[in-house]
């Protein structure tokens, strides 16, 4: 039968704890137009009064393991733009860029590699950035709130120069792990980089990136020891930004409404290899640097863990 226990007027306490469910939990997240959340809720049955309950917030990570094959293998884009103003056509602009892998953890700082060949008649300026993309899915319908969450300047390149980073370094913030296998929310992460063409529109690559929770330790002891840090540190869910000299341009500041459009596709595509290279990272430079690029022409008519609990308290 049932035990019946009578508590006298005062504080009581009751530790407790409980198995979440054995499937995949998404990660807690609060984004522009909706968030995923979980609750533990107490409540208080009393026999001659109504009844009182207490709900505590529990956040939920789910883990992405840094060393997966797929989020280790290299990334390379490439493109060239022809710059011309009505008539008058003086040079193309070429890009390449590469990252070592796809997965990084909060705190890392990913090494840019990119040669940027001006052959137009203006000054450029490159730079880099890392976007972060919210998609809500919800009847039928798709939402997509994308936003600038770190950048890097790099220096001038005169007409007939060009410009080697040689590992540039771009700092990842304190933000959310990717969200990839939700049916409502997806978060996703890309590295940009872009160059400011004076009268002409922007050139601009992009490499996915995928922010997970468990490092790579097979890289660099400094990093490893920074992002080894992730599982105490849960300063992402608040969606913290670190302090910065200056802030990071808008987004509309980088790219106009219509290469956005371009860029942001209404459904982000799933993670594929594809597009990879399958080779190992000492290669990079020189896979690269002797790679011609595709021609572009802008005037071509065509387990899961979970923080402690704290007791649940009430007051009778």
């Amino acid at each position: 039968g049932e035990e019946s226990l009578i508590l006298l007027d005062g504080r009581h306490e009751f530790p407790f704890s409980f198995q979440l469910p054995q499937e995949p939990l998404v990660t807690s997240f609060t984004g522009k137009y909706g968030s995923i959340q979980y609750y533990v809720k107490a409540v208080l049955e009393r026999p001659a009064a109504p009844d009182q309950s207490v709900q505590t917030e529990l956040h939920v990570i789910s883990h992405i393991d840094i060393s997966s094959p797929a989020l280790l293998t290299p990334v390379l884009r490439s493109q060239e733009k022809m710059v011309g103003c009505w008539f008058f056509t003086s040079g193309p602009v070429s890009l390449s860029a590469k990252i070592e892998r796809k997965g990084y953890c909060n705190g890392e700082a990913i090494p840019i590699y990119a040669e940027i060949e001006n052959c137009s008649s203006r000054l450029i300026v490159p730079k880099a950035a890392i976007f972060q993309t919210q998609t809500y899915l919800a009847s039928g319908k798709t939402k997509t709130f994308r936003q600038m969450v770190a950048n890097v300047r790099g220096n001038h390149i005169a007409s007939g120069s060009t410009d080697t980073w040689n590992g540039k370094t771009l700092k990842i913030p304190p933000v959310s792990p990717s969200i990839l296998d939700c049916c409502i929310i997806r978060v996703e992460y890309s590295l940009a980089v872009y160059i400011h063409i004076p009268g002409a529109k922007k050139l601009m690559i992009e490499m996915p990136l995928v922010i997970g929770t468990i490092p790579c330790i097979g890289f660099s002891s400094r990093n490893s020891s920074i992002t080894s840090q992730f599982s105490m540190d849960m300063s992402w869910l608040a969606l913290t930004m670190p302090e910065h000299p200056e802030a990071p341009p808008n987004y509309a500041d980088v790219v106009s409404e219509e290469e956005f459009s371009r860029h942001a596709p209404a459904y982000p595509p799933p993670i594929d290899c594809e597009e990879q290279l399958c080779c190992p990272v000492f290669a990079y430079i020189q896979e690269f640097r002797f790679q011609p690029p595709p021609l572009y022409s802008e005037i071509d008519p065509h387990p899961t863990d979970v923080e402690e609990i704290q007791p649940v308290s009430f007051m009778l």
